[in-house]
């Protein structure tokens, strides 16, 4: 009897723990649900570095279609959504990152906000301004320390005076979109373009760097016209388009329309069945809804339980711009401003931006090297550099003025 009851007892050791360990990795297969990492609270030894971000309140754009939502905080979403994954990082390296957030209304004196704020110690600012705003800013003696990071800028230095080191780009230049645009084109064998203009100074540019990358590339412009026209009762898409496009045989329509006023009524309505392409139809972009390779769906999702829509190209830049400093500091062990402004200029810089590839910024110019993604509404068909296409240092050099195009030249750190 009483061997009997040893038995049972080691019977019953046996099983019990089989049980629970079947139990644990049946809730194991079980996901747990996805949520938004909490805030993380402040090392109490934790070293501090103080970013700020200086805009204007946006007032909603005349020509922005009705069923278009209007984000009047884009930009401040990117650069908080950073803020977070730095502390993350820095509960680890005991590092603390903290986001100065300075909205101003269209009247202003952002002069007067900017001096304040270096005033009061912030060296690393994000601005989302107009160019010309940019520009007095950088002139101001308080800039001369500061690193100022351009989260809206697409227009490429013309002269050596446009050239201001303290200032890094983190949107990609309108030679960038058109060189991406052009390789693709040029894989399709595309190469017959017909060149719609519209009236915008950012119009005219744009078309001038399509001009460029055509000759670059080896594509042909057979015809180029500029839109002059305004639809009206009587003068609609259907009569005004077909014969707009009406001219030489070419491949594909390339439009520079960025305000967005007739680029979009393009599609369908052409003399051709041709593809639209440019500022409409397939456009080249830093960033986009429907980017989920390389990891970018985890950051695509963790954005719009953040703000409650689709990153943005503003807000990518305003990411990629806070990561970099993290990324820095990180890098360095150091949040003081000379190790962490040497290392974003520098050779090591290998920022990880979810498009396969580092990023980093371009010493002469101080633009953020990137894979360009070219997509439709619904659909991302290509990312450039398209393959093939070679450069004896970086792959990425093959998009906008490389460093001998430059009127700028190579900066210390």
């Amino acid at each position: 009897m009483k061997a009997t009851l040893i038995a049972l007892l080691l019977f019953f050791l046996q099983v019990a723990p089989a049980s629970a360990a079947a139990k644990s990795r049946g809730a194991a297969q079980t996901p747990a649900p996805v949520s938004s990492p909490a805030p993380v609270a402040p090392q109490p030894d934790s070293e501090r570095l103080r970013l700020a971000y200086l805009g204007q309140q946006a007032d909603m754009p005349v020509t922005m279609p009705f069923f278009d939502p209007f984000i009047p905080d884009q930009g401040l979403q990117g650069a908080r959504l950073a803020i977070r994954d730095n502390n993350t990082t820095g509960q680890f390296t005991r590092q603390r990152f903290e986001l100065n957030e300075t909205l101003l209304p269209a009247e202003a004196d952002v002069i007067r906000a900017f001096k304040t704020l270096v005033e009061t110690g912030y060296r690393h600012i994000l601005v989302q301004l107009p160019s010309d705003t940019l520009r007095q800013l950088v002139t101001l003696p308080e800039a001369r320390d500061t690193l100022l990071y351009d989260l809206t800028g697409e227009a490429d230095p013309l002269t050596a005076a446009d050239c201001q080191p303290q200032v890094l780009k983190l949107m990609p230049s309108r030679t960038m979109r058109a060189d991406a645009l052009a390789q693709y084109l040029l894989k399709k064998r595309w190469t017959r373009w017909f060149l719609i203009t519209g009236p915008g100074e950012g119009d005219l540019q744009y078309a001038a760097a399509l001009k460029r990358a055509a000759k670059r590339f080896g594509a042909r412009i057979v015809q180029e016209k500029t839109w002059q026209y305004t639809f009206e009762e009587r003068r609609t898409p259907e009569s005004e388009i077909p014969v707009l496009t009406q001219g030489e045989e070419h491949d594909v329509l390339v439009v520079a329309d960025e305000a967005g006023l007739f680029g979009d009524s393009l599609g369908y309505r052409t003399w051709r069945p041709r593809p639209v392409v440019g500022t409409q139809g397939l456009r080249p972009s830093a960033w986009h809804r429907t980017h989920e390779a390389w990891g970018a769906l985890q950051l695509q999702h963790r954005f719009r339980a953040q703000a409650g829509y689709p990153m943005t190209e503003i807000d990518y830049a305003a990411w990629l711009a806070v990561r970099a400093v993290g990324e820095a500091a990180t890098r360095t062990r150091s949040v003081r401003f000379d190790p962490v402004k040497t290392w974003l200029l520098g050779t090591e810089l290998a920022l990880a931006g979810f498009k396969g590839v580092p990023l980093s910024f371009r010493p002469w110019d101080g633009r953020l090297r990137q894979p360009l993604l070219l997509a439709a509404d619904r659909a991302l068909v290509a990312v450039a550099p398209i393959e093939g296409f070679l450069h004896p240092r970086n792959e990425l050099d093959t998009l906008g003025l490389d460093e001998t195009e430059s009127p700028c030249r190579k900066t210390a750190p």
